[in-house]
């Protein structure tokens, strides 16, 4: 449809901005249902969030936000009103402006990814995870997988207090999951092994594991949807593991929040 005085808009904000693919799916859903809608990238640095978003909240016709990183966690204090989700990861990936004018912010980084894995046949319950990265999507991962009915979780990140605070928080929520902070090289054999940081974006980043560490019937799953065969995959091909691209969470998220902007894409 074309863009006119009546388009609702909606936006993603992140930094870096280049690898997004929400306007491709969202605009592509826009035009199938004929909704008069359009998603746009917003290169928005750490430091101005509070600022660019102070603005956003001016605009009338601005109705939703994807959030990416480094924005889901600081996110949080900027908007009226967060989801049990949100709230217990202390992230968002979307937020929306409701009837009465109040920015609603809720996280699905964790539903896609799980959402993600059950669409390409792979469950998750009763399963071992080895989860690399304890960040904003990481954290999201790790509640979801708990909620799912993981067996085991081990989870690992360079900075070690958030780390155990994100197994602090599953563990809390999920007791019956066996949540600890351990390295791949601690860890349980798993069924499961995440890449949940931005190790493979860019060129010259250093692996975030060696899938040869690790069973042979481990899937090796990677998050980043840019390339979409990461180093980390390639390597894990070579290695003779099954492998999970971050075009699937990114469905599964899609998938979410455009129930969430109030669009059904099944339908």
């Amino acid at each position: 449809m074309p863009i006119d005085g009546a388009t609702r808009i909606y936006a993603v904000i992140g930094d870096p901005i280049a690898a997004v693919r929400s306007p491709e799916w969202f605009n592509t859903l826009f035009e199938r249902r004929r909704v008069n809608a359009v998603l746009v990238p917003l290169h928005v640095a750490r430091e101005d969030l509070a600022a660019a978003f102070h603005g956003l909240r001016a605009i009338r016709n601005l109705d939703g936000l994807v959030v990416t990183m480094p924005h889901k966690g600081p996110m949080c204090a900027l908007l009226d009103v967060l989801s049990p989700t949100a709230r217990a990861v202390g992230a968002v990936n979307v937020a929306r402006r409701d009837a009465s004018g109040r920015w609603v912010g809720d996280m699905f980084d964790g539903r896609g990814c799980v959402q993600g894995l059950k669409r390409q046949g792979h469950e998750v319950t009763g399963r071992a995870v080895f989860l690399l990265g304890a960040g904003a999507a990481g954290a999201a991962i790790a509640y979801a997988l708990a909620e799912a009915g993981v067996r085991a979780l081990d989870i690992d990140d360079h900075d070690v207090e958030r780390c155990n605070i994100v197994a602090d928080t599953v563990r809390r929520a999920f007791p019956q999951v066996q949540v600890r902070r351990a390295s791949l090289d601690a860890a349980s054999p798993p069924d499961l092994a995440i890449n949940a940081t931005p190790l493979g974006m860019r060129p010259g980043d250093p692996m975030p594991f060696d899938p040869e560490l690790l069973p042979s019937s481990t899937l090796v799953v990677d998050v980043i949807t840019k390339p979409e065969v990461t180093p980390l995959l390639a390597r894990a091909l070579s290695t003779g593991h099954h492998v999970h691209t971050g075009g699937f969470m990114h469905e599964g998220q899609a998938l979410h929040a455009a129930l969430f902007f109030g669009f059904d894409p099944q339908r």
